[in-house]
């Protein structure tokens, strides 16, 4: 926490920045960041094989976890959740697909619409690189007390925010 009672921004941001880079599934998605500023985050996919459906086309849970990644992290960032006592857990994502990319790269723009104190409301919009609508989204996230990790025998960083 800060002197001012708020929680320490620019140690949860640079967490939430070298840890999601160690994500399996996101290394393997190939996610990055592009612009991660207080309510609006941008995050870029390569279109690849990796995250194709079986009949060729860009699978939708890659879609999916692409929105969540960047949804998630525009409301981490939007939140005054501390990440020492508190989790911000994903309460509610609906994908509309609309199309397919044309292009080599997807991004996800998620900007806030809300923050409250417990319940963080985003919107996001997937494009392709000319700019097509390829999904829309709306999403929503928690802030609860921390947890143990899911599995035995892990140990939890109890400083980590549990995105």
């Amino acid at each position: 926490m800060t002197d001012a009672g708020a929680p320490d921004r620019s140690a949860m941001e640079e967490y939430l920045r070298t840890t999601f880079f160690e994500m399996p599934l996101h290394k393997l998605l190939g996610l990055r960041f592009v612009d991660d500023t207080p309510g609006h985050v941008v995050v870029e996919m390569p279109v690849r094989q990796e995250a194709f459906n079986g009949s060729g086309n860009l699978h939708g849970g890659a879609i999916a976890t692409l929105v969540d990644v960047a949804a998630g992290s525009c409301a981490a960032r939007a939140s005054g959740f501390d990440a020492t006592t508190q989790s911000l857990v994903t309460a509610d994502l609906h994908v509309r697909y609309l199309g397919r990319p044309k292009g080599d790269v997807v991004r996800a723009d998620a900007r806030l619409v809300r923050a409250g104190r417990m319940l963080i409301v985003v919107e996001v919009r997937v494009l392709d690189p000319d700019d097509n609508v390829i999904a829309v989204a709306d999403f929503s996230s928690m802030v609860v007390p921390r947890r143990d990790p899911l599995r035995e025998g892990t140990t939890a960083d109890p400083s980590a925010p549990d995105l």
